[in-house]
């Protein structure tokens, strides 16, 4: 019975869109110079971004920094069944980052700062009566961190440094009831929404053991985040099956975001140019399962497990800095992002399928003590052929997304 089918797709739907919240929601937008350098980043101080990308780098920065950028993420996907085929609607979501730090004092060991940003952002919406409006319509996510860090400076080699996690975030998501309604020609719907949070550490090596040469090393922890009391609402609902959706009705859930582990080498290999690698695994592994637990129970409306099976992947990231005058310097680079979705649990909330990322941008100095820089990111799949079991839609996916980027630094 298709209503029997509802119980599935609407428990799985939060949980889908959660699992997005751990690989399609990745974002590596957390600083304008790494952006436009393929997101590498983990062995040269660039800026106080460094927060992010290695935490031990803030010791070598010759003073105390704050830093802005604002990234707009313009993300697409396109569906095809047989000769059916739509896309997603256009829209822009804007995540942020904003860092502070520096040495105490010139010359000195110790390092502190404080990163706020947006690791996990972005969101999709179908048309309202697209073919897989029981699997999902809409779904909007936003995750913001807040990372105090500290640094120490061994020696003229070595570094180290750690900050401690807050992540906050929240999510709404919404689909159609595979139901008739009274009127025979509104889907009746269903929304659930929460806020989620959770905490984590980002520890970082870095070591410059040649004057050409500069390694780093990172750790960043996996983050569970946790949804207690999120609101889970349906509209349109036949009047003769009404009470099996109970008003007010509760739920709780968590996601582990993944460990990451970054290795990253840095080469100035002229007195204008660096060349730089980051290899990033990531430990999806830890999402196999979800669970979904409703305060409220009726015969329709129950707790869910739900399985997931991600595996763990090795992204490539490369990156070029060119210094074509005192004031300009152009950057490049490229990555290699393979998913962590495999065969069975393709869904249409974000589809995930292996990345190739292109990126390029430009800073200039304004004078001593402002930087400007502009990027840009441009994110494509191949087309894949998958199907998301648990809720019995199949077809073929291809997502793009664009993402240009302004940020400032201001030198104290």
């Amino acid at each position: 019975m298709r209503m029997k089918k509802f119980c599935t797709i609407s428990t799985s739907l939060l949980l889908s869109t959660f699992t997005v919240f751990g690989a399609g929601f990745q974002l590596n937008l957390q600083g304008v110079r790494q952006l436009a350098m393929g997101g590498s980043g983990t062995a040269y101080p660039w800026d106080i971004s460094c927060i992010f990308y290695n935490p031990a780098c803030i010791s070598y920065m010759d003073g105390f920094q704050a830093y802005a950028s604002l990234v707009a993420l313009m993300p697409n996907a396109q569906y095809i069944s047989g000769t059916y085929s739509t896309r997603t609607q256009a829209q822009v979501f804007y995540p942020f980052n904003v860092y502070i730090g520096g040495p105490l004092k010139s010359n000195n060991r110790i390092g502190l700062g404080l990163g706020i940003y947006t690791p996990f952002g972005s969101g999709i919406k179908w048309d309202d009566d697209w073919t897989g409006r029981y699997a999902i319509r809409s779904s909007n996510l936003e995750a913001i961190y807040f990372q105090p860090t500290a640094s120490y400076k061994i020696n003229d080699i070595f570094s180290v440094g750690a900050g401690l996690i807050y992540a906050y975030g929240n999510v709404d998501v919404k689909a159609a009831i595979p139901v008739q309604s009274q009127q025979g020609s509104t889907d009746p719907a269903s929304e659930l929404s929460g806020n989620a949070n959770g905490f984590g550490y980002n520890i970082g090596l870095h070591a410059k053991p040649m004057k050409w040469l500069q390694l780093g090393l990172t750790y960043r922890s996996q983050v569970k985040m946790k949804v207690s009391n999120g609101d889970a609402s349906f509209t349109d609902i036949p009047e003769s099956i009404s009470n099996m959706f109970p008003v007010g009705t509760k739920f709780n859930t968590s996601l582990p975001l993944p460990q990451v582990v970054s290795f990253g080498v840095a080469v100035n290999a002229t007195e204008k140019l660096v060349v730089q690698m980051d290899i990033n695994y990531v430990g999806w592994s830890s999402i196999d399962s979800l669970k979904f637990d409703f305060t409220n129970h009726t015969q329709l409306l129950k707790d869910n497990h739900s399985p997931r099976h991600y595996q763990n992947t090795v992204a490539i990231r490369l990156g070029a800095h060119y210094a074509l005058t005192d004031k300009w310097a152009l950057m490049a680079g490229a990555a290699y992002d393979p998913t962590p979705v495999t065969d069975g649990f393709v869904s249409p909330d974000l589809p995930d399928a292996n990345r190739i990322v292109l990126t390029g941008g430009l800073d200039f100095k304004l004078n001593r003590k402002i930087n400007i820089m502009a990027a840009f990111e441009y994110v494509t799949t191949a087309k894949r052929d998958g199907s998301f079991d648990y809720a019995g839609l199949s077809g073929t996916y291809q997502t793009k997304a664009l993402s240009p980027c302004l940020g400032a630094t201001y030198n104290f």
